[in-house]
């Protein structure tokens, strides 16, 4: 098997993504590049390599890499594939800070039958210790110090300060850039195929500026995991806040799968469990990813979940009320001294809530407007957000409007709290104005859900960064083969590491499972061994109360390959799933459910990888919709969770000691008020 616990080793990435001199190979594509560079301002060196023409955009060529005046800190390499490989190899050996493979053909083509991979393979190996970042890659864009490595239109400006985005689409990246949204961007990184440095290198390249204020990630597929382990090390230790965006969900964890909890859990649900883990903050939308970026930077991860809301619409406080149902936000009521001061501002007729309608009984006076403004924001909430779409300026006149404007920035600068302006429509806010807003020390969101999202991403990002790092995940390589145990074979396995199982005989006969169950207490469950879902298929009977039931029993179980009798546990509070699957990254994923048959039909589960503390495991049974029956329902007994725990702990000890398991189910594991016993367990392993 493939050892999952290497651990990438981080070259140094400052001449590459920094240089004082540029070198570029190819045609048409350097000429765009060089008119980016141009366009920016770059300062430094530029060398366009070209035997066939003397200038390119009035920048004198150089006839071969031979003719440079020195190693470049930077190369863009925009030749076709075979050509990279020599061209690599080249500045290699001159001692180049590093390289950009533009060229596509390699790995990511190698389903169509190019040689592409051994191709990869050779250029990696032609870099040795250099650096280079692709193939099948753009470059990037680095807005701190107007390099512009981009063979193309972006839509970036320089920057002092701002956020990372890294990512392996190119296409997407370009799109990131056109934003209007007064998001400030300080790098754009693309990985390509990471055939040498990976999208966890780059970000934390990105992440040890100190020009950097927060990681946004577009992941299409994890690749080195311990290397994501070290990028979320690296962010936590600087206090820099990470949102990801995850795409390219594979559902290969659900392909020819024997157990249930492999059809609950796919390989989204491993991607969403180890973001989580790693102290990220997942998001499913581009424009949700932007919008939380930008809160983040201005101000980092909010201390709480309190927000104050004001606007001069009940229908804008109620919608905001609303679209906020499933997030972590919460709606702090007013003290009773901040009610008093607004009801003396706002008059008799306005109710004082949170959301607030402050109606427009005060608007146009500006003086009034403020007081109002920064009696809520001293109420001290997380951050406060004040509800304004503006008229569109090509139309209508704005003016009457900046009224609301210079009370938002005036209240938020008396007041020294945090605050943000929310546009309900994105169309609703120029980008003028969102830049004076955040001059001013006030974020500009763009659109209610979004921003009402970017807002639940930076509550979660706090608790998230409060939270103690977690344990280096249970990696496991792509085991070889397969066998499935018997039930009683895999019970035994599992009670060796502690899980209590019920009493059991097994036998070969019906006859035979007569006389072996004649030792254990009724009732019992018989069950046909052999067959992958015994209850779909009739192989399971219950309450059998006599030695001769249990071989008629047996006798009715057509195919079955052998017998199993065990006492039934009785006094159930709830049946439970626990199941741990094998992500094809090598994730071992521990999924707690309802179980017993109704288990697919339920799919009420929760998903965490190993190791697990007990802690993680009593927060996802939470989660939930039968912890209420486990906490004890409409006065019923409560289960015993000590016992469910120590159950799940036993389980994950044998995952954790058996490198070869490739999935296993205990379903139903029976929770009762005193104990939880495994009923039924199977196993699948190399």
């Amino acid at each position: 098997m493939k050892d999952m616990n290497q651990v990438t080793v981080r070259r140094d990435l400052t001449r590459l993504f920094r240089p004082k001199s540029i070198a570029l190979f190819g045609g048409g594509w350097v000429g765009n590049v060089i008119a980016q560079l141009q366009k920016s301002g770059y300062a430094g060196a530029i060398w366009p390599v070209n035997p066939k023409r003397a200038d390119i955009l009035g920048v004198p060529c150089f006839a071969s890499i031979d003719d440079l005046p020195g190693a470049p800190d930077a190369a863009f390499v925009g030749v076709n594939r075979e050509a990279s490989i020599d061209v690599v190899a080249r500045l290699s050996a001159m001692g180049s800070g590093g390289a950009t493979c533009f060229a596509s053909g390699f790995a990511e083509s190698e389903a169509e039958g190019t040689g592409g991979a051994d191709l990869q393979a050779e250029l990696v190996a032609a870099a040795g210790d250099m650096p280079i970042v692709g193939p099948n890659c753009y470059g990037f864009l680095n807005y701190l110090d107007n390099v512009t490595f981009w063979p193309d239109q972006h839509g970036g400006l320089t920057v002092e300060s701002g956020i990372a985005i890294v990512g392996q689409s190119s296409n997407m990246a370009i799109n990131m850039t056109m934003q209007a949204r007064g998001l400030p961007i300080a790098y754009v990184l693309t990985a390509g195929n990471q055939a040498q440095t990976s999208l966890s290198e780059l970000g934390m390249m990105a992440l040890d500026d100190p020009r950097v204020t927060a990681l946004g990630l577009h992941i299409e597929g994890f690749g080195d995991i311990r290397a994501f382990e070290a990028l979320a090390a690296l962010a936590r230790a600087k206090g820099k806040p990470v949102v990801v965006l995850k795409s390219g969900h594979s559902e290969a964890a659900q392909a020819a799968t024997m157990t249930h909890t492999a059809s609950l859990a796919g390989g989204a649900a491993a991607s969403s469990a180890l973001i989580a883990r790693l102290g990220m903050v997942e998001v499913r939308s581009l424009t949700t990813f932007l919008e939380a970026l930008k809160l983040l930077h201005f101000g980092g991860p909010l201390r709480d979940a309190g927000i104050g809301s004001v606007s001069c619409s009940g229908g804008e406080a109620s919608l905001m009320a609303d679209c906020a149902l499933g997030t972590a936000i919460e709606w702090p009521a007013f003290s009773s001294k901040g009610k008093a001061r607004l009801n003396a501002i706002l008059g008799p007729i306005v109710t004082v809530a949170n959301p607030l309608d402050y109606h427009t009984f005060i608007w146009g006076d500006t003086e009034r407007m403020t007081d109002c403004f920064a009696a809520v924001l001293d109420e001290q909430r997380a951050l406060c957000v004040f509800v304004l779409d503006l008229p569109r300026p090509d139309r209508c006149s704005q003016a009457g409007y900046r009224c609301a404007v210079d009370a938002i920035i005036g209240a938020a600068r008396r007041t020294g709290a945090r605050a943000a302006v929310l546009v309900s429509m994105p169309e609703n806010l120029t980008e003028d104005l969102a830049a004076e807003f955040s001059a001013a020390g006030v974020v500009p969101l763009f659109g209610m859900v979004e921003g009402l999202e970017a807002i639940d991403v930076a509550i979660r990002a706090g608790r998230l960064a409060a939270r103690p790092a977690a344990a280096p995940v249970l990696l496991r390589g792509a085991p070889e083969g397969g066998v499935v145990l018997s039930e009683a074979e895999a019970k035994a396995a599992l009670a060796a590491h502690g899980l209590d199982v019920p009493q059991s005989v097994t036998a070969a006969s019906a006859e035979a499972l007569a006389v072996a169950a004649g030792r254990l207490r009724m009732p019992l469950a018989v069950k046909g061994q052999g067959i992958a879902h015994k209850t779909e298929a009739g192989a399971v009977k219950l309450h059998i109360r006599s030695p001769d039931e249990a071989a008629a029993a047996a006798h009715a179980m057509a195919g079955a390959t052998g017998f199993l009798a065990e006492e039934m546990v009785t006094g159930a509070v709830a049946e439970l799933l626990v199941g741990i699957t094998r992500d094809p990254t090598g994730l071992m994923m521990l999924t707690l459910g309802a179980g017993g048959v109704m288990a697919e039909m339920l799919a009420d589960t929760a998903s965490i990888l190993l190791p697990a503390t007990n802690d993680d495991i009593r927060a996802a049974l939470g989660r939930l919709k039968i912890a209420k029956l486990l906490a004890g329902w409409r006065g019923a007994k409560a289960a015993d969770m000590g016992a469910i725990v120590r159950a799940v702990q036993a389980i994950a000890a044998y995952a954790a000691a058996e490198p070869g398991l490739q999935e296993l189910d205990v379903n139903p594991l029976i929770a009762t008020p005193e104990r939880a016993v495994a009923v039924d367990a199977l196993i699948r392993k190399a």
